[in-house]
């Protein structure tokens, strides 16, 4: 489906937000220069009676954005969480999209429900209720399990939204094509590779049986995490188009009304969302990649209570590494460290000039430093962020998409519980702990031990490896070129038990 015929779709996306006002809206609020402005207006003024008309009751970008489907919706999550980039106005707005949109009827999910677990609902669900939240891919539903009498959540996919998804990604695959064709300067931001990602995600939210898994495996990660709890999933009454979970009652994390009638501190869960996040991600590797409000509660307790599991991260211990030195020399101001794991992590071309990148990391870091949260322009600094990646030829880093986005949705969670939070010494002091366990000198005897284990499997293959090595050497006639007695793979091999074995004998006499 990926083809020409994509140009409608993005086509009449410029349209609808011509037609429902969203354009002049969005492009204002996000403080887009003047000349981009008009250039954008232009494309789509044109086409506007080609635009969906949505929702007449909505604000003009909620009511586009719901009017183009689920794939717009999500993007439109993301900025709800961001009243520094859109505005506090549009932010609120935009809040509509996380549990609120129109939802399916009833019927129809209790019917997806008795096919997906072949058994009908009145037998297994004493009580199941209307819709209590709806979003772009699932609705849920409160029920009541008939043997135990336990209160369940029960969220059940909208009918046709993978074929929804799919229309929406083959329209942005189309459009990424396109970029990188009149733009070769944006193949280093690796379009197609971003919407690659962005399908993957994508796909696996849409079969909750790996929804059910994730929450399983993030409920074991936190169980010890003080002020944090993870519904469990009810296998037997989980599938791909319905997932059971324990009931969570609590307060929706954007209700700060509620939350001050209910006398809890914001600010300390400001505070607590942030750091739950960067523990999450820089402890366990594996972290919730959706946490906006929506998908956030606060019980009466005070205890921060996380669901929708669709889109979980995952990123490699060396990956952890990088991103917390990264961290950790912006809190410290040591922008010249920054620079170098940058460069030692393959981030920018070695032929860069690493002060020059160090000087314009200071220009992108310094800014935000001591001053009031309330003062700082999160899209100029993403734009001047911007401008230094481009300058220094920096690629696209697929895999830190998620985490990179999840971040920004996160600070805006915390913005909102806490306007004034200080985003760097709030993360100083989880950062700190994971630097100073996982990176120094028994960060290095750890991996050198692991390195040891490893290459030990290896141990009982090389008597065989030498002796192949061998007889393959005395198979070769003579000749007046001398041949190598090992391979260089079996000489690497050699070469990397015996320095692990000489690491084991030198630790034993330390």
């Amino acid at each position: 489906m990926r083809g020409p015929h994509n140009l409608w779709r993005l086509i009449r996306t410029g349209a609808t937000f011509e037609r429902t006002g969203a354009m002049a809206v969005a492009l204002e609020a996000m403080e887009v220069p003047p000349r981009l402005r008009f250039a954008a207006r232009m494309l789509g003024w044109p086409f506007k009676f080609l635009g969906l008309k949505g929702d007449l009751a909505l604000p003009p970008v909620t009511r586009a954005l719901t009017a183009l489907g689920p794939a717009y919706i999500k993007f439109g999550q993301i900025l709800s969480t961001r009243p520094d980039v859109v505005g506090e106005e549009l932010a609120q707005q935009l809040k509509y999209l996380q549990d609120r949109l129109p939802p399916f009827p009833t019927e129809i999910a209790k019917a997806m429900v008795a096919e997906e677990l072949r058994l009908p609902v009145d037998e297994v669900f004493s009580s199941f209720s209307e819709p209590v939240a709806a979003a772009s891919i699932a609705q849920v539903h409160r029920a009541t399990l008939a043997e135990t009498g336990q209160d369940v959540a029960v969220k059940v996919l909208r009918p046709g939204i993978e074929r929804a998804f799919r229309k929406d990604i083959d329209a942005f695959y189309f459009a990424a094509r396109t970029i990188e064709f009149l733009s070769p300067s944006s193949r280093r931001l690796r379009p197609m590779d971003v919407i690659a990602h962005f399908e993957g995600v994508v796909m696996g939210e849409l079969d909750l049986r790996l929804e059910s898994s994730a929450a399983s495996e993030f409920a074991d990660n936190t169980k010890t995490d003080v002020g944090f709890q993870v519904p469990a999933p009810v296998w037997e009454l989980s599938g791909r188009s319905v997932m059971t979970l324990g009931w969570a009652e609590g307060i929706n994390l954007a209700d700060n009304a509620a939350i001050d009638a209910a006398g809890l501190d914001r600010r300390a869960l400001g505070a607590r969302v942030l750091q739950l996040f960067l523990s999450h991600a820089l402890r366990d590797g594996f972290f919730h990649g959706d946490m906006h409000q929506g998908n956030l509660k606060v019980s009466a307790s005070g205890d921060i209570i996380a669901y929708d599991f669709g889109i979980m991260g995952r990123i490699d211990e060396y990956t952890r590494r990088v991103y917390a030195e990264i961290l950790m020399g912006f809190i410290a101001k040591d922008y010249r460290r920054v620079a170098e794991v940058h460069f030692e992590a393959g981030y920018v071309p070695a032929d860069r000039d690493i002060d020059e990148f160090a000087r314009a990391l200071r220009a992108v870091g310094e800014p935000i430093f001591g001053m009031d949260a309330t003062r700082i322009s999160m899209a100029r600094l993403l734009s001047y962020l911007f401008e230094v990646t481009e300058r220094f030829g920096m690629e696209t880093r697929t895999e830190l998409i998620l985490l990179q986005r999840t971040m920004v949705v996160v600070e805006g969670v915390a913005r909102g519980l806490d306007p004034h939070i200080n985003i760097w010494q709030v993360a100083k002091p989880v950062v700190e702990s994971y630097v100073s366990r996982n990176v120094g000198p028994l960060a290095l005897l750890r991996d050198l031990a692991q390195t040891a284990r490893v290459l030990g499997r290896f141990g009982p293959r090389l008597p065989r490896l030498v002796e192949a090595a061998l007889i393959r050497q005395a198979e070769v006639p003579h000749t007046t070129v001398t041949k190598p007695l090992l391979s260089r793979g079996s000489l690497a091999l050699l070469a990397a038990v015996l320095f692990a074995a000489g690491l084991w004998i030198g630790a034993a006499f330390l």
